[in-house]
């Protein structure tokens, strides 16, 4: 039995680096289960053995290298009482410079932002998407709120606002130097980027 679980999970990960790459090189619509299948050396059959659908495919890939919601919110709702603006301000930071260390990050960022049309075939990925960037909106905005409640946000700037504008901004950096990488260095001009983002949105940053 042992052998069998492992076989399969090592024809799982096949099936999925298999999709990664053709998603990389052709884009997600371009891709059908029969080449992921070719290309991972396997049946078509054993594709749908693991994956639903390219959509359900699509999903568990982003899964390898996003939290899942329910790490994501623990990570959030624990951070540090006295300081949820530096708790968030970690984590973009982190963020960002993770994408220029991970590779397969690197890989599969760039095939969500630049290789993929939701068509309606991956519906319900895109709506998984939706709900997981919600989600972390959401939890920003929460952290914001307890700093708002302590006076820290600038004059006329909500957590509604800020958490959006946040989100905004990680989102463009990423698309940004996933495009053309000699735009800035993660690792060296991450912290000014997101600290002078957090100047504008808290009254008392350093």
């Amino acid at each position: 039995m042992r052998r069998t679980k492992e076989e399969a999970e090592k024809t799982r990960s096949a099936i999925l680096l298999a999709a990664e790459m053709l998603f990389l090189e052709k884009g997600v619509a371009h891709t059908t289960l029969e080449q992921i299948a070719r290309s991972a050396e396997v049946t078509r059959g054993a594709v749908y053995w693991h994956f639903q659908n390219k959509a359900h495919l699509f999903h568990e890939m982003l899964n390898q290298v996003r939290l899942p919601p329910e790490q994501m919110a623990e990570f959030l709702s624990c951070c540090n009482e006295q300081d949820p603006l530096q708790t968030l301000r970690n984590l973009c930071v982190e963020a960002l410079e993770n994408l220029a260390r991970d590779e397969q990050r690197r890989r599969i960022l760039t095939i969500l932002l630049h290789r993929c049309e939701f068509t309606d075939e991956l519906r319900d990925a895109e709506d998984r998407h939706n709900a997981f960037i919600n989600q972390f909106i959401a939890l920003c905005e929460e952290l914001l709120s307890r700093a708002d409640a302590r006076g820290r946000l600038q004059p006329g700037m909500t957590p509604h606002l800020a958490a959006r504008a946040l989100h905004a901004m990680i989102v463009g950096l990423f698309s940004d130097w996933l495009r053309d990488p000699t735009l800035f260095d993660p690792l060296h001009d991450t912290a000014a980027m997101i600290d002078a983002l957090f100047r504008g949105l808290a009254r008392d940053w350093q």
